[in-house]
C-alpha cells in the first residue's frame, strides 16, 4: 500500500468529435498527457493517480440515441481502454479516464455515459453516469433500467486507496457522493464538464463550491478534472477549466487557473493522514455520525420523474 503519492488532474482543449473514429487520436493525446504528469514531475514526487475530464472522447452532440449509438459510441473493454491499461502498467499508475458513451449489448437502446479506472493490471470498473444532465443528455441513467443489477457506485480497492468515480451532474446531489463514501471512498474522482457561469469564478463558482463542500462532508479527498474546452470547440458552451485536488478539510491544494485550455495540475495525496482523521475525529465527523434512520421517511416514495 502507498500511502502518499501525488495525483494529476488533467484538463483538455480538443475539437469536438463528431465521429468514433476520431476517438483513437484523442486517447493517443492523453497517453502523452500521462507520460507529461509521470516523467515531468518525476523528479520532484510520484504522480499516481491521472484524472481526465468527462466527453474527453465524445461528447452526446447527436440529437436522438440511436445517432450517438451509431457514430459515437464504443463497447468497454475496447481498444482504447487496452491502450490505457498498457501506459498505466508502464508507468506504473492508475488513470480514470475521461467518458465514453458506451453501448452495452445486454441494455439494448440505451448510451451510457462512461468513465474506467484502469490500473497497471488492466481495467478495474466503469462508472456510468446516473444523473444525466437534463434536458441536454440522452444517455441513460442505469437507474432507470429495469432488472439493471450492476454497483451503481462502484468503489475498487487498489495500492493507492479506495477510490470511487462520479461523472459532472453527479456531484450536485450530495446522495451520490456520500454513497461512494459510504461504500468506503477515500479518494472521490470528478470527472467534469461543468461549464460556465458555473465555473471556478465568482459569483457563481460552483465548481469550486460543491468540490470543497463533498470533501468536507465525506472527510475524503476530491480529484476533479474538469473539461478545458473553448467555446469556438464545444459551441455553444465554454467549459472554464479549474481543475483541482482537494483535502478532506476542503483545503485547495493545488487548481489550475481558470479558463479554457489544456493544463495539469498535481497535488499530494496522504492517505497516512485522512485514515488518521477518520480514527481520531470526534467533532465534524459527518460519516460516523450520520443518522441514516432519522431520514428514511425522506424518502420512502420515488421522487424522480422520468422524461415523457
Amino acid at each position: 500500500m502507498t500511502s502518499r503519492y501525488y495525483a494529476a488532474a488533467c484538463q483538455t482543449d480538443l475539437p469536438c468529435p463528431r465521429s468514433r473514429d476520431e476517438i483513437a487520436g484523442r486517447v493517443g493525446h492523453m497517453l502523452g498527457m500521462v507520460d507529461r504528469a509521470v516523467v515531468g514531475y518525476g523528479p520532484f514526487f510520484d504522480v499516481r493517480l491521472v484524472v481526465f475530464p468527462e466527453f474527453a472522447h465524445a461528447v452526446p452532440i447527436y440529437e436522438t440515441v440511436d445517432e450517438l449509438a451509431d457514430r459515437l459510441a464504443v463497447p468497454i473493454p475496447n481498444d482504447h481502454t487496452d491502450r490505457y491499461a498498457a501506459k498505466a502498467k508502464e508507468r506504473g499508475v492508475y488513470i480514470q479516464t475521461g467518458s465514453f458513451l458506451e453501448v452495452d449489448a445486454r441494455y439494448p437502446g440505451s448510451v451510457f455515459n462512461t468513465t474506467c479506472l484502469i490500473g497497471p493490471d488492466g481495467l478495474l470498473s466503469r462508472y456510468r453516469k446516473v444523473n444525466p444532465w437534463l434536458p441536454w443528455e440522452l444517455h441513460a441513467s442505469p437507474h432507470d433500467l429495469p432488472g439493471y443489477d450492476e454497483p451503481l457506485f462502484p468503489v475498487v480497492e487498489t495500492e493507492i486507496g479506495r477510490l470511487g468515480a462520479a461523472i459532472c451532474y453527479d456531484w450536485l446531489f450530495p446522495e451520490a457522493i456520500r454513497a461512494l463514501a459510504l461504500a468506503g471512498a477515500e479518494v472521490l474522482i470528478r470527472v467534469s464538464a461543468y461549464m460556465d457561469p458555473w465555473g471556478a469564478t465568482p459569483p457563481m463558482d460552483w465548481w469550486t463550491l460543491f468540490n470543497r463542500a463533498r470533501a468536507v462532508e465525506n472527510l475524503a479527498f476530491v480529484v476533479a478534472s474538469n473539461q478545458g474546452a473553448s467555446a469556438a470547440n464545444y459551441p455553444p458552451f465554454s467549459w472554464p477549466g479549474g481543475s483541482m485536488v482537494v483535502d478532506f478539510d476542503g483545503r485547495i491544494l493545488a487548481q489550475a487557473d481558470p479558463g479554457p485550455g489544456e493544463k495539469i495540475v498535481v497535488a499530494p495525496i496522504d492517505l497516512a493522514a485522512l485514515r488518521a482523521e477518520r480514527d481520531r475525529r470526534r467533532g465534524h465527523q459527518m460519516l460516523s455520525q450520520l443518522r441514516t434512520e432519522a431520514y428514511t421517511d425522506l424518502y420512502a416514495r420515488p421522487i424522480h420523474r422520468r422524461p415523457g
